[in-house]
């Protein structure tokens, strides 16, 4: 069954002292999460003083990479639903002495856009939000011609035995990940709202990396 949003902080309230950790362990198995990461913020080809927009900014693990593609005069607005995550996020900004990151603890569902945003990205999280295409729409008001919306997130691949799917689903349990989650299709709905849609399979096709632009 697919978790709640109090299931959600709650389960990130207590990994967030290790999450950075635990997702790298993942490289055990051949997911380069880091590559995913930063091929996804190439794809919403930042400009110097951009503003972009990620939803379940977690620890901030996308904030070097987004970092060296708004520059100084750049901003970063980072939304999580768990307090915990955001307070490691805060920890990686005062760290690299940032000082053009906002964090906002916030459902995603809820966010509302105020002021210019020129691109928005959200990595391994957006399909675990029940209101995802919700929000999707909203971010397609939100920008302009031209501007991008890229997810990078895990799917189920059509083409591996049943065994193996649950293997995978297995193996992600622990950040939440459920077949129940299988149904939801975020780039499906992307199609609806942007004028044109990409999608990549990654990893085989139990992940993905989808733009949509304006």
């Amino acid at each position: 069954m697919a978790l709640n949003k109090e299931q959600i902080k709650d389960l990130y309230r207590r990994r967030s002292l290790n999450y950075d950790f635990t997702a790298n362990l993942y490289y055990l198995i051949g997911f380069r999460e880091q590559k995913y990461r930063k091929e996804s913020v190439a794809l919403l080809n930042l400009k110097q003083g951009d503003t972009v927009l990620e939803i379940g900014c977690g620890t901030g693990l996308n904030f070097p990479i987004l970092f060296k593609g708004i520059g100084k005069e750049g901003k970063v607005i980072g939304i999580d639903l768990t307090d915990k995550m955001l307070e490691q996020a805060e920890n990686r900004i005062r760290k690299n002495k940032w000082n053009n990151f906002e964090l906002i603890n916030i459902d995603a569902f809820e966010y509302l856009f105020e002021g210019k945003v020129n691109a928005v990205i959200s990595t391994f999280a957006l399909t675990m939000i029940p209101e995802y295409e919700k929000i999707i729409r909203n971010i397609s008001r939100a920008l302009e011609p031209g501007n991008r919306f890229v997810v990078c997130d895990f799917k189920k691949p059509d083409q591996y035995p049943d065994w193996l799917i649950n293997l995978g689903v297995f193996i992600t349990k622990p950040f939440g990940v459920s077949l129940d989650l299988a149904d939801r299709k975020p780039w499906k709905d992307m199609e609806k709202y942007f004028l044109k849609v990409e999608v990549k399979e990654i990893f085989g096709g139990f992940a993905y990396i989808a733009v949509g632009i304006m």
